[in-house]
């Protein structure tokens, strides 16, 4: 399958190991591209972003699709690598990594404000009190587009109150719809197992993240052994949000304490 993929080279010192970014629900490679692409290639790593498939450039269709799927588009991308490279996965992509360590090898992996090991019904529950109408419709159509078919319920899950307006409508034209079925996946269908994976993980979260709360993302850290790391007044999209360089630089931190 021909997977979009967004890469960018180092300069200058590059690293042996490269940085391979898994987006979240409903994003492309390009919610990567914006800052996080630029400065870890700065940094002096190979970096690059996928779109999972029938996401933003990539082939194949997104409804029907399943989190094996996702992992499969994964495993595509990470094998054209000479080295095993660091996962980074936000969101729904943190999930996908989850299931892509239980299986596969990797120097280390990052979680964004990760869909929980263990399944996303407290996100799920906060979805329906803040607007029935957007679960219903989900489910009648089978399709997870209406969380963000308009700008202010993409705003409201992805980010702050303050967020400027000109930027929210340029993510939102991007958003594509999203898999019901993987959203089965993530309610229980094909939940993480933590005790599978052995590699090293950083977990970060966001203090005003409406979707996954800080509670997930420590009980999600507590099952690998980790403990989590919340960034105060950030909301779900870290990546974009206006505190982006912060979590960067904790990564970035982190792998240079690894020797990575």
């Amino acid at each position: 399958m021909n997977l979009e993929t967004i890469s960018r080279a180092p300069k200058t010192q590059p690293h042996a190991t490269p940085l391979l970014f898994v987006h979240g629900m409903w994003h492309g490679a390009w919610c990567w591209d914006e800052f996080f692409l630029p400065f870890f290639a700065e940094a002096g790593y190979h970096v690059t972003a996928l779109s999972l498939r029938g996401h933003a450039g990539s082939e194949g269709r997104i409804r029907g699709s399943t989190i094996a799927d996702y992992v499969s588009d994964v495993e595509q991308v990470a094998r054209t690598f000479e080295a095993h490279p660091v996962l980074i996965g936000h969101s729904m992509g943190g999930f996908t990594v989850q299931k892509y360590l239980e299986a596969h090898d990797a120097p280390a992996g990052v979680l964004l404000a990760s869909n929980p090991h263990n399944g996303l019904w407290r996100a799920f529950g906060r979805v329906l009190i803040h607007d029935p109408r957007i679960v219903i419709k989900a489910f009648l159509t089978w399709n997870m587009r209406p969380v963000v078919e308009s700008p202010a319920g993409t705003r409201w899950a992805f980010f702050s109150e303050d967020f400027p307006e000109e930027k929210l409508l340029k993510y939102h034209a991007k958003m594509d719809e999203e898999s019901f079925r993987m959203f089965l996946d993530l309610l229980g269908l094909n939940l993480a197992h933590p005790k599978k994976v052995k590699t090293p993980l950083l977990v970060l979260g966001a203090e005003n993240d409406t979707v996954i709360a800080p509670r997930d993302v420590h009980d999600t850290a507590r099952a690998y052994g980790m403990k989590a790391e919340i960034f105060p007044n950030m909301a779900h999209d870290m990546m974009l949000e206006a505190g982006w360089k912060s979590v960067a630089e904790r990564i970035l931190n982190w792998l240079q304490e690894r020797g990575i």
